[in-house]
């Protein structure tokens, strides 16, 4: 896996659900950073051009991760970087809306680490 574009953007306003994803990854040997709002993830994403793919949480206050996909898809510079929604909502329809929004791929809450990792590798490597 290239070290330089490996590194994951984990934006979530919940710090349990940004504990439990970094420390899996990190096991994994992905590079980690995080943000608690969908402003912050964007700032990060701005700042940091070594940032490899993103995993965002659907649902949050202020700028919910529908929002903060579509800055990201208006932004030249970071329009290419993969976008994983990452939610509780796993109703019919829900996947479609999130790729929608401009999601690159999609997983449910409870995250299942075995295809958390196959799409992070998916998406790193394309």
């Amino acid at each position: 896996m290239d070290t330089e574009r490996n590194k994951v953007l984990i934006i979530d306003d919940d710090a349990r659900n940004i504990f439990a994803l970094s420390a899996v990854l990190k096991a994994k040997k992905f590079n980690c950073l995080s943000a608690q709002s969908a402003l912050e993830g964007l700032e990060l994403l701005s700042q940091n051009n070594d940032i490899g793919i993103v995993l965002m949480d659907m649902m949050m206050p202020e700028m919910d991760g529908y929002d903060a996909i579509g800055h990201i898809r208006k932004n030249e510079s970071l329009a290419t970087i993969p976008v994983i929604a990452v939610t509780a909502q796993a109703m019919i329809g829900d996947k479609e809306k999130c790729l929608t929004a401009g999601a690159t791929d999609y997983i449910s809450k409870p995250v299942d680490v075995d295809l958390l990792i196959k799409i992070l590798n998916q998406h790193l490597i394309s």
